[in-house]
């Protein structure tokens, strides 16, 4: 049994930031905003890890992301935005 990444629960994709990343002035800015919400350059999530805004994360037809098209190091932060680890190997 073949089991793909659609199968995978969507927690397993999801990065709970801790804060937008401003450890040095201008590190992290707000690049825009959705569903009323800043996007912010960089985050760090709970563990003090450096993540980087790369874009929206696109949706199956039944809304659900599509998790198969993040590439390695690429997660999902609510409400719908990638971000890529620092290395991009996380």
């Amino acid at each position: 049994m073949r089991l793909g990444a659609r199968s995978v629960p969507i927690e397993y994709y999801i990065l709970r930031i801790a804060a937008p990343a401003a450890e040095r002035p201008g590190e992290s800015q707000v690049v825009g905003y959705l569903a009323d919400r800043p996007i912010f350059s960089a985050v760090i999530d709970t563990f003090g890890d450096h993540y980087h805004y790369v874009g929206l994360a696109p949706r199956l037809g039944d809304g659900r992301y599509d998790v198969e098209t993040l590439s390695p190091g690429e997660w999902i932060v609510e409400p719908g935005l990638i971000y890529r680890s620092k290395d991009g190997e996380r």
